[in-house]
């Protein structure tokens, strides 16, 4: 019997870290739709923009200016998601109704003073900078009391709504694990008590023996193009080394994250010679208190855009009612983002 064709047959394909299934249908790359087409990305931003609320010395939202800061800047953000002022309450109509008081703290984390660059165009230094803010904060939040999740995540491009083309993240501390780290942490406990092992150890060890959905590596990270993602580029950045968050890593880590996430961004910008939209998070153990020995650092990259810079592609009709479906193989993305190339 001939082996299946995974790159010509639709099949399915199970995300063991969320139990969701992904539809890939690699016939559909020949029909004439190819996605919405929009403006390609702005590229002539300037170093200083006066009328921008997160640019050195600049006047926010709430009627603060910033400091003229040189390096990494954060503050509170001025509509803040989440309050750590919030009042208790909790609602239940005959479990049907169920409603309860959320608290939490969100900031914003300027990564350079520069309104112009993007993690693809900064240095290894500048993005490390970067890497021990995001650990500082990780720490801080993490141990108030009452915050037991902390999500620390980019979101690129006004595709993908951010409001300011500046070069910042944001972090947003949950009193409660999210849906999608709670998914993570089910299946991540689920795994060890079944095979005594880590889902993603044991994951990496396979992808680093196919490696046809390897994107790029160094000696403490490797980024893939996961077997069962959604996105047409989704990538996930794995620690090669079994540690369940930021903090776990030494100064060699740190410039080891810093380096993959310029090398990753890189290619993005080179594969489609513009500046990159996506949302990028890290999925770290939970700050409950908690040694949480199952967990295993990762990031995900979700990237919308499916065949140039103008096209992208939507969750809509059968994804939002039935499964999230592709049409281009994960392997088929991994071969075009090793072939994009690291320079800037």
């Amino acid at each position: 019997m001939a082996s299946f064709e995974f790159e010509k047959q639709s099949h399915r394909r199970l995300n063991p870290l969320t139990g969701d299934w992904v539809l890939v249908s690699p016939g559909r790359t020949a029909r004439p739709w190819k996605g919405q087409t929009e403006a390609a990305a702005r590229e002539n931003v300037p170093a200083y923009d006066p009328q921008c609320y997160m640019c050195p010395g600049n006047k926010r939202a709430s009627g603060k200016h910033n400091p003229n800061y040189t390096g990494t800047f954060v503050f509170e953000n001025d509509y803040a998601a989440l309050r750590p002022d919030a009042e208790s309450h909790e609602e239940n109509v005959s479990g049907l109704l169920v409603a309860k008081a959320e608290r939490g703290n969100c900031r914003v984390v300027c990564f350079s003073p520069r309104h112009d660059l993007t993690l693809a165009k900064m240095s290894n230094a500048e993005l490390r900078a970067v890497v021990d803010v995001w650990i500082a904060q990780y720490q801080l939040l993490g141990s108030e009391d009452g915050i037991n999740s902390v999500l620390i995540f980019e979101n690129r491009g006004a595709m993908m709504g951010a409001s300011n083309p500046h070069p910042h993240g944001q972090i947003w501390a949950n009193a409660t694990l999210p849906n999608e780290p709670a998914k993570e942490q089910a299946s991540f406990a689920a795994y060890q008590r079944q095979h005594t092992s880590c889902l993603l150890c044991e994951y990496l060890k396979i992808e680093k023996e196919k490696k046809d959905r390897f994107v790029c590596e160094n000696d403490e990270f490797a980024a893939v193009v996961p077997f069962w993602a959604v996105w047409p580029f989704e990538t996930i950045v794995i620690s090669k080394r079994h540690a369940g968050s930021l903090e776990q890593f030494a100064e060699s880590g740190r410039d080891a994250l810093a380096d993959i996430l310029h090398r990753v961004t890189a290619r993005y910008d080179n594969l489609f010679a513009t500046s990159f939209p996506y949302s990028m998070g890290f999925h770290q153990r939970p700050s409950d208190g908690e040694l949480h020995r199952e967990w295993h650092l990762h990031a995900h990259f979700y990237p919308p855009l499916l065949r140039s810079a103008v096209v992208r592609k939507f969750m809509v009709g059968y994804e939002l009612l039935g499964t999230p479906q592709r049409d281009i193989t994960p392997e088929e993305a991994a071969g075009r983002l090793r072939d994009a190339g690291e320079s800037q």
